[in-house]
């Protein structure tokens, strides 16, 4: 039974040490309502008796400041505004899901799992694929230590002190079930539930403020606001899903993870299963998808996920999303709606894409107006033209497209659109490349041009403030820009006479591009926009050549070498570079002299592993693949993800597979566990746990990634 306080002596008259005592006894009671309410829909007193506690607190709080804690239930309230949010790299990159859109698919995933790990005892966890913000949590000893956004799945924006307004995120964890773990990694959804949703329209109606379009759009505005006293104020919830990394803490399935992560506090996604068959798999997306539109939060599909841990490791995972998760969908939401006219956009690699027009109408939460018809080919299969009417969906649920034409019985059709034979931004002759219209004017194409810059300042890439399609456009259509390079040269009394522009917002604009002459090379090389090159695969060039000159220089065989890169994307890498006018433009650019900011790479400790390159494969029994990496990193070596002729070592556990293949097919050493440990006895010591120890998550391969919702 929870006491009340009305005879309690007043906090100023308590002493430090009995501020203590009670504050010691307050901040865990108080924790407990919260997860009994916000985690467990269990609640166990009334909310005046909360109330009186949670201000007893506050005011002792108040009356001694030393004893404020980060982790208090107080601190929820919000902080004082930030100027920026900080970039944070993640413990754990977090990866997207490879997408199933009927059963087919998925039968398709399960084959592949059983023919590579076998069929024994194949189970899988199935959960809703929530549609919200992701967000990593990060906990030091049970204490929320930080938590950051998806970003580009690498590096996410820091919103530490916006999630600590969210009541469904634990500030400490609970212990009382489960031992709370030295280091933990959890990831999220954040969401809106769906009437919370409706009341912060309405109150943005009543104040004469636009309402927000959907739950997502929302959530992901308030997740990043500068000020966390507005995230205060909107009703956010935090869904935790995975445990992307743990130390101190062993797991054999996934779902164990889920329970501890109940155990410690995390409100969960509802209606979990385990499963072993395909049969369940579909009567499960079945029953989902006919609830749809009667849940309390929004999902765009299912997840199914292999529950025991051991075979992730073997299974691995592509650049963009982990090879044992695929996220099973719904069908998308269909609208009709009539097509006003047909235009067609440049993009900046050229392509000529037509697009229709709408008449706006609402899909899945979001007004939609404009549909791509992707290119010349799908115009003409699906016959679609200006007058028709038409039903459209949201593919994903995010991105709108035409279906297909609406018959309609005695109207006459207008005529067939044609793709034009001048590129309406230049007026140069396009070029057929399969279904694809191409401007080959790739230089001197404004659109193309406007394009690139957006590109190149877009949050993947310099992530230049203030600088999106709509600038970008202004400054080439005023003469200001007309290379990448030039966006160096603009200075704020070019910009105050344009339109929408003022001397603080030039002023702003022309410091945001100054600050980017120091960037990271990944990013740098996501901006130039080379073909086939992504975030992922940036960071791998970056690390690999470690500066714009060698990578500039390298041959596509050295390309090969790199993780991720394959014959035809070294081909294509080399074909840009080759460019004489790309050559021209990034030379250019390079002359405004960037200050490159380089992956770390290992000291020369002078122990034996100096300058060697290992790859580890497998499932290692000795200890954690994280911890050996980190081993061997630290003594100087280099360790990579794939096999090269520049490999000096391949260390093999067990399900070795295909990289040890390889590294035999090119003379790589290799040595199974029991020859490495012989091998490097006086550099390895009492490193690693003994054969059959348990094995925490850090055990699998956690650069692998995780299943992203």
């Amino acid at each position: 039974m929870t006491r009340t306080d009305h005879d309690l002596p007043g906090p100023a008259d308590l002493t430090i040490a009995e501020a203590r005592k009670e504050i010691a006894r307050l901040r865990p009671e108080i924790d407990r309502h919260n997860r009994l309410y916000h985690a467990e829909s269990a609640p166990e007193i009334s909310d005046s008796a909360y109330d009186a506690l949670f201000q007893r607190l506050l005011a002792l709080e108040a009356a001694h400041p030393s004893l404020v804690a980060t982790d208090s239930p107080t601190q929820r309230v919000g902080a004082d505004p930030l100027d920026s949010l900080p970039n944070i790299e993640h413990a754990v990159p977090m990866l997207s899901l490879d997408s199933a859109h009927d059963i087919d698919a998925v039968r398709r995933f399960d084959e592949r799992l059983r023919k590579a790990i076998g069929d024994d005892g194949i189970r899988y966890v199935l959960e809703p694929k929530l549609d919200g913000a992701s967000v990593e949590l990060v906990y030091v000893d049970g204490v929320l230590e930080r938590a950051v956004t998806r970003g580009n799945g690498r590096v996410g924006e820091g919103v530490t002190e916006n999630v600590r307004t969210i009541a469904t995120v634990p500030l400490r964890l609970d212990d009382s079930e489960v031992a709370v773990p030295r280091f933990l990694s959890v990831r999220g959804e954040a969401l809106m539930y769906l009437a919370d949703f409706e009341s912060l329209n309405q109150r943005r109606i009543e104040a004469g403020e636009p309402p927000y379009q959907n739950p997502r759009n929302a959530t992901s505005g308030a997740l990043r606001q500068l000020d966390s006293r507005v995230t205060a104020q909107r009703p956010l919830t935090v869904l935790a899903f995975d445990v992307l990394a743990v130390d101190g803490v062993s797991f054999e399935t996934d779902s164990e993870g889920l329970r501890a992560l109940s155990a410690w506090g995390f409100r969960t996604p509802e209606r979990v299963e385990v499963v072993d068959s395909l049969a369940e798999i579909a009567a499960y997306h079945g029953r989902f998808e006919a609830d749809r539109d009667a849940l309390e939060y929004e999902i765009d599909g299912v997840v199914v996920k292999l529950d025991s841990l051991a075979p992730r490791a073997a299974l691995g995972s592509t650049a963009h999303h982990p090879r044992w998760a695929i996220a099973y969908k719904f069908e998308p939401r269909k609208e009709i709606t009539r097509i006003d006219r047909i235009f067609v956009s440049v993009g900046r690699t050229g392509v000529l894409t037509p697009v229709a027009l709408l008449r706006p109408v609402e899909v899945g939460g979001v007004t939609v107006s404009r549909a791509s018809l992707h290119n010349r080919e799908e115009l003409e299969r699906k016959d679609v033209r200006e007058g028709d009417l038409v039903r459209i969906q949201r593919a994903g649920d995010v991105i709108p497209q035409v279906v297909e034409r609406v018959h309609e019985e005695g109207r006459e059709r207008g005529a067939r659109f044609v793709m034009p034979d001048a590129c309406p931004s230049c007026g140069i002759a396009p070029v057929e490349k399969g279904p694809f219209t191409v401007c080959p004017n790739h230089f001197a194409c404004p659109a193309q041009l406007k394009g690139r810059i957006a590109h190149f300042a877009g949050r993947s890439a310099l992530d230049i403030e203030g600088l999106g399609g709509e600038t970008a456009a202004l400054l080439v259509d005023q003469g200001l820009v007309r290379e990448l390079a030039d966006l160096f040269d603009v200075r704020e009394d070019d910009l105050v006479p344009l339109e929408g522009f003022a001397e603080l917002s030039a002023r702003n604009l022309v410091r945001a591009i100054e600050a980017r002459g120091r960037v990271e090379l990944a990013r740098f090389l996501v901006g130039l926009g080379i073909p086939e090159v992504g975030f992922a695969v940036a960071g791998d060039l970056a690390a690999h050549f470690h500066g714009i000159d060698a990578f500039r220089e390298a041959s596509p065989e050295e390309l090969e070498e790199v993780h991720g890169v394959g014959p035809k994307m070294s081909l294509a890498i080399r074909g840009f570079l080759d460019d004489e006018r790309v050559a021209a433009a990034l030379d250019n650019l390079l002359a405004r002299g960037f200050d490159f900011i380089l992956p770390e790479e290992p000291e020369d400790s002078g122990a034996r592993w100096a300058g060697q390159t290992f790859v580890l494969t497998g499932t290692l029994e000795m200890s954690s693949r994280g911890a050996l990496k980190k081993l061997l990193q630290d003594s100087g070596a280099r360790v990579t993800g794939s096999v090269s002729k520049r490999t000096d070592f391949l260390v093999a556990g067990a399900n070795a597979g295909s990289k040890l293949a390889k590294a035999q097919a090119l003379g790589v050493e290799v040595l199974d566990e029991a020859r490495f440990r012989e091998r490097f006895a006086a550099e390895l010591g009492d490193f690693g746990a003994p054969p059959g120890a348990s094995v925490d998550r850090s055990d699998l391969d956690m650069s692998n990634g995780d299943p992203g919702q």
